[in-house]
Formats: C-alpha cells, structure tokens, sequence
C-alpha cells in the first residue's frame, strides 16, 4: 500500500522539482553572475551583488518588514488567540461551521480583499456615506500609513494563527484540566497553568504562519501603503521588474533561507503536524 501512494506522489514531487527547486537553483547561479537580464552573453562572476546587501534603502526594508512582521504576528497571537479559545469553550455544536466561516474570506483574491479594504480607509468611501445619512459626519483617511499596513496584514493572515491554536486547544485531554479543578485552583491560574502550556505548540506554529507571509509578502504594503513604506518584498519586486535579477535572486534566497529555517523549527517542535490538522 505505502508503495502504491508513492507511486501516486511522484507527479506532484517531480513538479516541485521543475516548477520550485529549479527556480531557486537558477537564482542561486545569478547570485554570482553579472549579466543584463537572464541573458548570459557577455555574463561574468562576481561578488559585487553581495554588496547590496548593506545599501541603506535595503537595510532599511529589512528594519520594516521585520517590525511589521513582528507586529502583526503579535497581534495575531492575542487576537487569534481570544478567537480561538472562544470558540473552544463555546456550546457550539458544530464548531466546525464557525472555523469555516472565519477562513471563508481566504476563499477570495487576497489582492481584490486589499483594494476593497484600502477603499473603505480612503476618503468617500461607503462607511462615511453610510454614516453621513444618518447625520453623522466622520472623515477617514488611513490609506498610506503605518497603521493601515498592519491593520491590512493582521485581517489578511489572523485566520492563520486561529486555525493552529484552536486545533491544540480541542487536543488538550480534558482529565488534565479536571485535576486542576478538584486541586482547587481558580480559573485564571487553571488557564494560566495547564491550558496556556499545552496550547502553545499551536501559539508557535500559527506564529511562525504569520510572520513568514508578513516577512515577505510586498502586495499588501504595496496597496495599501501607497507605494510609501518600503519593505524587502517591494524591494526584490523592483528588482525583478527592472530586470535587475542578480540582485533580486540574492534578496529572495535570503528570504528563502529564512522562511526554510522557520519551517525546520516548526518541524522540530510539531514533528507529526498536529497543531495544522
């Protein structure tokens, strides 16, 4: 039986080499090449690509996209947590409808989602018209700040950081928490000392799922920052439409590094994928 789903695997893993690891081999090789393009006439070896690494407008891509990840990841973790451990305790009978209606918006085009959520920051908008029928006159305009970045980026991958932690929340033996109740203690120190622990196999995993997409993703700074706050994924995204490929190849492997180091630690602490399933 093993052999036959091996069998039945091997379209998918020679994909993944021609259309994943491929790719990367051959920015790997541009890393180290100076050329006009992809184009190898005239191409030659150099370590000068590496240079960019220290440029200020670079450094300084790394500094935002770290602190937007961070903040949005941190974000995530108390609202998803809140989220999820609401529905844990709920008396819903099926709980899985609740879940399905959080990820229902992943559904969606994530870029079609950022226009319409950086529509309703602009001025005029349809909350505003809303609002203005009824006598109220509110002016909002967030679109191309910091604020509406995050906001834009926690609401985007917040199902992310719920799905995980609600999955190692419903995988608590429930005895344990029993025996926190027949010692006496109240529910503060009960959640503080058995649930929190337990869960937070799914508090890492669901973190990391947030900060790799909000480390590297350059659509939503894009749209919603207005093209004003620079992050590294803007930066290798530039690179590549200027057709600047050695530059951009080195960026993306970095961020390549990265994101594999995050997915070894998940590996590390959630060995047999509980927390995602």
């Amino acid at each position: 039986m093993n052999s036959d789903f091996k069998k039945l695997s091997s379209p998918y893993k020679y994909w993944l080499y021609i259309f994943a690891l491929f790719p990367v081999l051959i920015m790997i090789f541009l890393v180290f090449l100076d050329t006009e393009g992809i184009s190898m006439v005239n191409a030659r070896f150099t370590i000068e690509n590496f240079s960019s690494i220290v440029q200020k407008s670079t450094l300084k891509a790394y500094y935002n996209s770290f602190k937007f990840a961070s903040l949005s990841t941190f974000i995530c973790i108390i609202l998803g947590y809140l989220v999820a451990y609401r529905i844990f305790r709920s008396k819903f009978s099926n709980k899985f409808l609740i879940l399905a209606i959080l990820i229902l918006p992943m559904w969606s085009n994530t870029l079609l989602r950022t226009e319409a959520l950086g529509n309703i920051m602009e001025p005029n908008n349809i909350i505003q018209e809303l609002f203005s029928r009824i006598g109220i006159n509110i002016s909002i305009n967030l679109r191309g700040t910091e604020f509406a970045v995050i906001l834009g980026l926690v609401i985007t991958y917040l199902p992310f950081m719920i799905l995980p932690v609600y999955s190692s929340l419903e995988k608590i033996d429930y005895s344990l928490e029993e025996a926190a109740n027949d010692l006496g203690v109240n529910d503060f120190i009960k959640f503080w000392k058995v649930v929190f622990p337990l869960s937070m196999k799914g508090v890492i995993t669901g973190s990391i799922m947030v900060f790799l997409p909000t480390m590297s993703g350059f659509v939503i700074p894009q749209v919603l920052g207005n093209g004003k706050i620079l992050l590294i994924g803007n930066i290798i995204e530039q690179n590549f439409k200027n057709m600047s490929y050695n530059v951009g190849s080195l960026l993306a492997i970095i961020i390549i590094v990265v994101i594999f180091s995050l997915l070894i630690v998940i590996s590390k602490i959630d060995k047999e994928g509980e927390s995602l399933l």
